[in-house]
């Protein structure tokens, strides 16, 4: 099918390389000691890819998400932390 479409790439390393860090990270998790220590990685690496798919640098999207998590008291205070929504301070 790719064949009467030029919109398909012909190769899959975009995909492939998008999911390397998680094929990495899954033989670390081997070692969590407890059920929330896994839970907790697991989210902390989903915040982490999911700002790295949305053009942000983790590390600053990290620092504003825990300065402004405590405050945050409804539904949409939480959506406004989500890595699409959130505004970060200038570098």
């Amino acid at each position: 099918r790719f064949l009467e479409s030029d919109t398909w790439p012909l190769d899959s390393n975009p995909v492939e390389n998008a999911i390397r860090p998680f094929v990495v990270g899954r033989k670390g998790w081997l070692f969590a000691d407890t059920v929330g220590g896994a839970n907790a990685s697991a989210n902390l690496y989903s915040l982490i890819e999911t700002a790295k798919a949305n053009g942000i640098e983790p590390y600053r999207y990290l620092v504003a998400l825990f300065k402004r998590l405590p405050l945050a008291q409804t539904a949409d205070d939480y959506e406004a932390l989500l890595p699409w929504n959130i505004a970060l301070p200038a570098a």
